[in-house]
């Protein structure tokens, strides 16, 4: 009788596997962290240990699986090969799809430019690494090999240095890492994005890094900041140098590192080139970004920009208009644009499975012990091939001394599977060197080959010995590692793509910064003698003719600057008023110009005395005062953080001013008194102070109802015998000037720097 068959059960069908929802949509309660163990943590490890994140030896595995199928074709000193001819191969280890396989080879190749030291040598367009939109061509048009420098990566290959693993499918093994000579690690930029955590590694020079990992061998507590100088960019440029910033880098592996791109200006055309650029950054963002300015009108002085690179590289050009100054306009530039980047730094490594973020000291700590127990592997393998040569010629030493009864036993033995048997027993030999005994030709049974195999055992005795002190004596080892680093850079290394301007010029950038709408332009500056001030452009200043004073004024200061330059103007209250030119509108020769006390909003009663373009305060200020004192006053002294338009006690009020100058270098001045004496001094015997109301030091010994009228560079003077006037020590009293030595005054002079 059959079964009655059981009712259905209403609702959803039940299943054992939580994760399984079979054809109904329905709610399965589950805690979290069995959701995130379950589901989360198996491919966020997959992405870590598997993808994203470089190892020890400096490679991804898609790098790594890339390389070694290369190595396997032949292709190390070889010929080229198609690329899709590599990347069908690489399939065998790399089950990701062939535009993920090439997109790697890519990254690795010379003509993409991303690396230092190229590891695949191309052949065909491969894009370039500056460039977002220039696409590489197919895998089916170039041609590829590798590079000569792989052969510091599979060198100890074949000799049980790395571990080797089965592939995805078990049918082939690859190795876990590549035994590779140098800290590729340091030297080939790598970056990757994983599950919550990410890396981005610089490249530096592989002669720094070899002399570096050499210094670390023998002391690992050096100075690698000393070595180790900065990081180094494919795609060159400028590195800023910020030693604070690198020594923390260095310490932890964070932290950012600021580059610009390298610039000329070619006159005759008035076009900037940019011919590099940061490695963080490509030519369309540039471009982009330039394009935004000048359409918001933030950029006045560039018409056009195009991009001009070819076959002999990247270049950038930018048309300039009439009268731009360039040094403004890219200090600007750097500013507001990619033309000054930033690269973070994340030195994060697989170490033994485990993500580690380290410094620089800290992976070659780890470098240096995963290299000694390379080395040690190597070395074991090498031994225990040398100790199974060296039996199997033991074994061929003892019948070689009785060769005679060999024969015999061999002739007399009726079976073949006898031979080795029978060559145990005579002789005490073991299976493995009775076999290799079997095996010997008929024609090297010699006196010859019995002397050379005799001496031979000999050897491989001395060379086993050696060999085991080796393992078991870390310093050997690292006097090899430090042979095979010497080699590498003798035979690799190149010079420095990145410069690294240790002292570069911030006062351009300031100024650039705060006041980038500002549009910079040259311009000739006049003041007279009562404070008249006039900016005119060169245009303007080549069609004007004689300028113009008012009556009893007359020419007092004149330089050349730019519109965004700043100015100190200093008056006879001891006080200092800082401005721009650009505060001023453009004058002409024929009018008087802003009259400064009315412009700056001086005092009642105040005057002016003086004025000059500070630029970057690197230079000095001299102030002459009518008793015979001169002070020597540090430019950065005016230096201030936010912009304040009037300083107090700009110069010591003891004594009436009588001459100032912008000093940039030192050099001979000459001192003049109202009793026709003058003295000529050197003014390095004045030292700087930093204090603006400085009274001075005596230059010249003024006599009683006397005093010092004027004060110039000797250069400026008509003085054809200065040894007369020339001061032994200060202050002095001087020599009477004779009529050659008096000249006419000249009533103008200049503010610019000496």
């Amino acid at each position: 009788m059959a079964k009655k068959k059981p009712p259905e059960q209403k609702g959803p069908k039940k299943v054992e596997n939580p994760n399984v929802m079979g054809l109904r949509a329905q709610v399965l309660e589950q805690p979290i962290t069995e959701t995130l163990e379950l589901n989360y943590m198996p491919y966020a490890m997959s992405v870590i240990v598997s993808r994203a994140i470089p190892e020890i030896d400096g490679f991804k595995p898609s790098h790594r699986k890339l390389l070694y199928t290369m190595y396997q074709m032949k292709l190390l000193g070889g010929s080229r090969t198609k690329s899709a001819n590599v990347v069908g191969a690489t399939m065998k280890l790399n089950p990701h799809g062939d535009a993920a396989i090439y997109d790697t080879m890519v990254r690795l190749s010379r003509g993409y430019g991303a690396l230092l030291h190229p590891l695949v040598d191309s052949k065909g367009n491969f894009g370039k690494v500056y460039s977002r939109d220039m696409a590489w061509a197919a895998s089916r048009y170039t041609e590829v090999r590798l590079d000569p420098i792989c052969q510091e990566l599979f060198r100890d290959i074949d000799q049980d240095a790395v571990d080797f693993v089965p592939n995805y499918d078990g049918k082939l093994t690859e190795p876990t890492l590549l035994p590779t000579t140098f800290p590729n690690v340091l030297v080939s930029a790598n970056q990757g994005i994983a599950v919550s955590m990410a890396s981005n590694l610089c490249g530096f020079n592989l002669g720094e890094v070899c002399d570096a990992a050499i210094a670390y061998l023998g002391d690992p507590g050096v100075d690698l900041l000393g070595i180790l100088k900065a990081p180094d960019f494919s795609t060159g440029g400028e590195l800023l140098y910020d030693g604070a910033a690198l020594a923390e880098i260095y310490r932890t592996g964070r932290g950012p590192v600021r580059l610009r791109a390298k610039w000329r200006h070619i006159k005759a055309d008035n076009v900037i080139e940019i011919y590099e650029i940061p490695y963080s950054t490509t030519v369309e963002a540039i471009l982009d970004k330039v394009a935004e300015l000048v359409k918001a009108g933030r950029i006045k002085e560039i018409s056009d920009m195009r991009d001009e690179t070819d076959l002999n590289g990247l270049k950038l050009a930018i048309d300039l208009k009439r009268g731009a100054d360039p040094s403004m306009l890219m200090a600007r530039l750097f500013q507001s644009t990619p033309l000054q980047d930033t690269f973070s730094c994340n030195f994060n490594i697989l170490i033994a499975g485990v993500p580690r973020v380290m410094g620089v000291g800290e992976i070659l700590e780890e470098w240096t012990a995963w290299r000694m127990d390379g080395v040690r592997r190597r070395t074991w393998h090498i031994c225990k091939k040398k100790e199974e040569k060296l039996h199997l010629l033991k074994g061929l030493k003892r019948i070689l001394l009785d060769i005679d009864k060999a024969i015999r036993i061999i002739r007399e033995t009726e079976e073949e599977a006898e031979v080795v048997p029978n060559l145990i027993i005579g002789f005490g030999i073991d299976q493995i060197q009775a076999e290799y005994v079997a095996d010997i030709r008929l024609r090297n049974i010699n006196k010859e080959y019995i002397l050379k195999r005799t001496e031979e055992t000999a050897s491989l005795e001395d060379e086993i010995a050696d060999l085991k002190e080796i393992i078991s004596s870390p310093d050997r080892i690292k006097r090899i590692i430090t042979e095979e680093l010497q080699n590498v850079k003798k035979k690799y290394a190149a010079p420095r793509r990145t410069e690294i301007l240790y002292e570069y010029r911030q006062a351009a950038e300031v100024q650039a910064a705060a006041g980038s709408d500002i549009p910079a332009y040259p311009v000739n500056v006049f003041i007279s003698r009562e404070g008249y001030f006039k900016k005119i452009t060169p245009q303007s200043l080549r069609m004007s003719g004689e300028q113009k004073y008012k009556e009893g004024d007359g020419p007092c200061l004149q330089w050349e600057g730019t519109n965004g330059d700043e100015l100190l103007v200093f008056t006879d209250k001891q006080q200092c008023y800082k401005t721009r030119l650009s505060d001023f509108d453009d004058s002409k020769a024929s009018l008087l110009g802003d009259y400064l006390p009315t412009r700056l909003g001086m005092e009642p009663e105040e005057k002016f005395v003086w004025a000059c373009p500070p630029g970057d305060y690197s230079a000095h200020l001299l102030f002459f005062f009518g008793n015979g004192k001169a002070a020597r006053v540090e430019l950065s002294a005016y230096r201030t953080q936010t912009r304040r338009r009037k300083l107090t006690g700009a110069y010591c009020d003891k004594f009436p001013l009588v001459s100032a100058c912008l000093l940039a270098e030192d050099q001979e001045m000459a001192v003049g008194s109202s009793d026709g004496r003058c003295v000529v001094f050197h003014t390095a015997s004045l030292t700087p102070k930093t204090t603006r109301n400085t009274q001075g030091v005596g230059v010249m010994a003024v006599k009683a109802k006397h005093q010092v009228e004027w004060a110039k560079p000797l250069s400026a003077t008509h003085i054809v015998n200065a040894a007369r006037y020339r001061a032994r020590s200060l202050p002095a009293a001087g020599a009477l000037l004779k009529e050659e030595d008096r000249g006419e005054e000249q009533m103008m002079i200049s503010a610019e720097p000496l």
